[in-house]
């Protein structure tokens, strides 16, 4: 996918600088600096642990940094509610979907109307988006496969026309083809200036839209750069053996890009909204 032009400076959507965060007193994020600009997809990868969905939660406003400083569109952060940063056009969809499984499609899709834009405005964009919604619009929601609920989430966030959107390893559970078509979904999504900043374990599921790739460990981004710069031994080490092997074969089978364990398509009908 094509990234903003470098010759014109573009105002970063989101920016951490030399953020520090922590859960009670144990320090689990080490000075992260990272800019996502309109139209970027930045994927930040690496293993369980590494501190990729603190990143986010800094990101959203669900956890305060303790030292350092995140800016929305040019604008400090520090200790804003996250949903003042919603309403602000910053999107979260978190690890296991974000909807309410015992809603119908468009039920999930009116609770995003507390925002200001009317039930028409919402459905109309999520249907134009999403047209595999509107022929489950009136299915409750945690009966639709899992791609099918993770497309809803995406239409939840997208209603607001979002400036950024964070999502949380969206491939988890998920069979790869449905992976890849998310992944197409997610670079057009950006296409349309947003900034989009993801977390994968599996590096395969995110390299073939990144416009540029973060690698944690340890709390720390230990590599930084567009997916073909990686060196290889850095990505074996951290990506699971996702180095330019894997990258070559990005626009092969969904299953290269999804991993090894999206071995199905999971149904959570009994589960509760996130």
């Amino acid at each position: 996918m094509s990234s903003p032009d470098r010759s014109v400076p573009v105002r970063p959507v989101l920016h951490l600088r030399s953020v520090r965060a922590a859960y009670g007193r144990i320090e689990v994020l080490h000075g992260i600096d990272l800019v996502v600009r309109p139209c970027e997809v930045v994927a930040l990868l690496g293993p369980n642990g590494a501190g990729k969905s603190t990143v986010l939660k800094v990101a959203s406003g669900q956890l305060v940094p303790t030292a350092g400083c995140f800016h929305i569109l040019g604008r400090h952060a520090n200790g804003i509610r996250p949903d003042v940063l919603a309403r602000s056009g910053l999107c979260t969809i978190p690890e296991g979907r974000g909807i309410f499984f015992n809603l119908t499609v468009t039920e999930n899709l009116t609770m995003m109307t507390y925002g200001g834009s009317s039930r028409r405005e919402v459905q109309e964009r999520a249907f134009a988006r999403f047209p595999r919604l509107a022929e489950r619009r009136r299915q409750v929601a945690g009966t639709m496969s899992g791609g099918e609920q993770q497309m809803l989430a995406m239409a939840r966030a997208l209603s607001v026309q979002p400036a950024a959107l964070l999502l949380d390893e969206i491939s988890m559970g998920l069979a790869p083809l449905v992976v890849d078509e998310l992944y197409e979904l997610v670079a057009q999504i950006a296409a349309d200036r947003v900034a989009v900043l993801l977390t994968e374990q599996f590096a395969r599921a995110a390299l073939g839209v990144a416009s540029r790739v973060a690698v944690m460990a340890q709390g720390r981004i230990v590599a930084e750069g567009r997916p073909d710069d990686l060196p290889a031994d850095l990505a074996d080490a951290y990506l699971g053996g996702s180095g330019t092997a894997g990258r070559r074969e990005a626009g092969g089978s969904a299953d290269t890009r999804a991993g090894d364990t999206s071995a199905g398509d999971t149904n959570t009908s009994n589960g509760r909204a996130a």
